[in-house]
């Protein structure tokens, strides 16, 4: 049964339902690729589906604006997969369970994936519609840019003529973003050695965080429950002995951690001892972070007596230095532009294997020599610790234009539809506008969305009333562009 039925706009609310039912994290997007393709095929239009299960559709322009110069519409396909504990969703095989309530859509136990369906979504419904005047069409649907834009650096982007780009990936509206940060995730590598120890296993968690996106909200002062971990077992080792056998938590880099787990061994009369820890450092990391994190919570659960495989005392050493030392949050703010974070990372994903702790970063910059002092930085000190790092997905900054005739036209259709000027601004975050910018010299490119919040955790949210007057303010943009 429809939860979006009877909304306007109609096909825009269809379409994203329509998305939402379809199994979409990243890594998993072929299924919505060939949705999309299939929806191509029923309207007639041209399309490209790559290898990577990126997809272009391209439209003609309406009567008066064949001769007019192309337009790009862009988003991703892939969505942030994460769920409360007590949801029992399978994200590789089950679509989202939708509500809505007072006017804002949400998922059950779930992120939304609003971003970035909604763009989808918008993209489809200008294609799919008769009834709205428009230039030459491109819409660009990228794959796997939450996990480093993947997607964006695949495409072949010789096939588009647009020089003109509506990027419909950002979260606030009556927001006008015309620059970015660059970005790349590291992965620090840190072999360990394990032997056998007898004792009782104790579970600790550190839960209940807010968490939220690693460059939207990284100034939020949210806590990162990995490192909130590494400073409990920091603290633990230096009042009783254990041996760790693991610790891991987080799911995406780019998602400021939500939960971690350590799983240790002790001896059994340290019992009463351990347990006094979770109320000891549950008084500590709630006065610290009662504002941001007022679910925040710390457990331990005593286990089973028996004989572990724990990492031996210098690999403990060696995990517990990188988990306290390790760099985290904002490195440094920008002095041209007030409020904005320049330099960032988020210790996103944190495993222990048989053989090694790995610590996956989103790190972003907007100065490139930053973000490569700050990988230096890592690298540095996992040499010290005995461990190595690897990097992927990195990607350019999106440098603001002086002139922009793109962001001139929004500009004026926003006064004339809300009354007062847009903000124009910077955002510390990813968008796929620099690898495009990088790919088609003289883009003219902008980045809108409806109002969302808490991307990238189970309390996605996104605002009715704002995706109507996006939309209308999007088909404006449209009309405008002769």
């Amino acid at each position: 049964m429809s939860v979006l039925s009877g909304i306007e706009p109609k096909d825009v609310f269809k379409y994203f339902e329509e998305i939402c039912a379809i199994p979409h994290g990243s890594g998993n997007t072929k299924q919505i690729s060939d949705y999309c393709v299939n929806f191509a095929k029923k309207h007639g239009l041209k399309y490209i589906q790559d290898e990577s299960n990126n997809v272009i559709i391209f439209k003609d322009g309406t009567q008066g604006y064949e001769e007019s110069a192309p337009v790009m519409l862009q988003g991703h396909l892939d969505m942030v997969c994460e769920k409360s504990p007590d949801c029992d969703i399978d994200f590789e095989k089950d679509g989202l369970s939708l509500k809505i309530e007072d006017g804002i859509i949400s998922a059950e136990g779930t992120t939304l994936g609003g971003d970035d369906g909604i763009a989808v979504a918008m993209g489809l419904a200008v294609l799919a519609a008769e009834d709205i005047p428009h230039p030459p069409l491109e819409v660009v649907l990228t794959v796997d840019e939450e996990i480093g834009m993947f997607g964006a650096a695949d495409l072949d982007c010789s096939p588009l003529r647009s020089r003109l780009m509506l990027n419909l990936d950002s979260e606030d509206e009556g927001v006008l973003l015309v620059s970015c940060a660059g970005g790349t995730t590291v992965t620090c590598h840190l072999p360990v050695c394990r032997e056998k120890i007898s004792g009782t296993e104790v579970t600790i968690k550190v839960e209940g965080l807010s968490g939220g996106h690693s460059g939207v909200e990284i100034d939020k002062g949210r806590a990162n429950a990995n490192r909130l971990m590494g400073r409990l077992l920091n603290e633990m080792s230096k009042r009783l002995g254990y041996s760790l056998i693991s610790v891991s938590g987080g799911l995406k880099d780019n998602a400021i951690p939500r939960e971690s787990e350590a799983k240790i061994v002790i001896d059994p009369k340290d019992k009463p001892a351990v347990k006094a820890m979770a109320p000891r450092f549950y008084n500590i990391f709630s006065s610290e972070y009662r504002t941001t994190d007022p679910k925040l919570d710390v457990n331990v659960y005593i286990g089973s007596e028996g004989t572990y495989l724990a990492l031996d005392g210098d690999s403990k050493k060696r995990a517990l230095a990188a988990l306290v030392n390790l760099p985290g949050g904002i490195q440094r703010m920008s002095t041209d532009i007030e409020g904005l974070v320049q330099t960032s990372l988020n210790m996103g994903i944190l495993k222990t294997s048989s053989e090694e702790m790995s610590m996956s970063f989103a790190v972003r910059s907007s100065v490139g020599t930053e973000k490569e002092e700050l990988v230096s930085r890592l690298e540095s000190l996992m040499d010290v610790l005995g461990g190595s790092i690897s990097s992927i997905g990195d990607y350019p900054a999106w440098e603001y234009r002086a002139e922009s005739r793109l962001r001139d036209l929004m500009t004026e259709v926003f006064v004339e539809q809300y009354g007062h000027e847009p903000t124009i601004a910077a955002i510390h975050a990813g968008v796929e506008c620099g690898l495009f910018a990088g790919k088609l010299p003289g883009l003219d490119c902008v980045s809108i969305g409806p109002d969302m919040k808490d991307i990238h955790t189970p309390q996605e949210s996104m605002d009715v009333a704002s995706v109507q007057r996006t939309w209308k303010y999007v088909v404006e943009i449209l009309r405008r562009l002769v």
